[in-house]
């Protein structure tokens, strides 16, 4: 596994700057400004990718992510079978919710619901959603542009960007 920037941000997305770089302002509130821990926003991720079949997002691992935690026997933990795993009940109230998410966002359940709110404050909740409504945005634009050839696993820096900083 390597280390390296975000490599679609001079590949595909950046045929768009102006497009790119308010995605990664966003994108970078999100990940470094809410408050849901990194780890769990990454569990998100990765089922997202796992159900979208992104390659990109399959192999992109975030390094406040891998800062909380989230090492690559978790990650493997994410699959199908992780109802049985090691992981937390609330990781594993996380992998439900994003299929529910991803396959019938109406299908949510009371019993689901109040699952979540007692890991979660409803801003979290909120927080989360709108998390797992852009890795779901980026992973089907990921998977019909592709990502570079022969990509590698890489821990990239978890994006980051402030009201009144640069655009990345």
């Amino acid at each position: 596994m390597s280390t390296s920037r975000h490599p679609l941000r001079g590949d595909v997305l950046g045929e768009q700057p102006e497009a790119m770089a308010a995605f990664w302002r966003l994108y970078g509130l999100l990940w470094s400004h809410g408050t849901v821990d990194q780890s769990i926003k990454e569990i998100a991720r990765l089922r997202n990718a796992r159900t979208t079949d992104c390659a990109y997002c399959r192999n992109v691992r975030f390094a406040g992510a891998r800062d909380d935690g989230l090492t690559e026997d978790r990650v493997a933990l994410i699959e199908d079978g992780y109802e049985t795993s090691t992981l937390t009940e609330r990781e594993k109230a996380v992998i439900r919710y994003v299929d529910t998410f991803l396959h019938d966002p109406a299908g949510l359940t009371d019993t689901q619901r109040a699952e979540l709110l007692e890991h979660f404050t409803p801003g979290q909740l909120v927080e989360l959603t709108a998390g797992v409504a852009l890795f779901l945005g980026f992973s089907k634009i990921a998977v019909a542009l592709g990502p570079p050839p022969g990509m590698p696993t890489l821990v990239v820096p978890t994006p980051d960007w402030a009201p009144g900083e640069a655009q990345p």
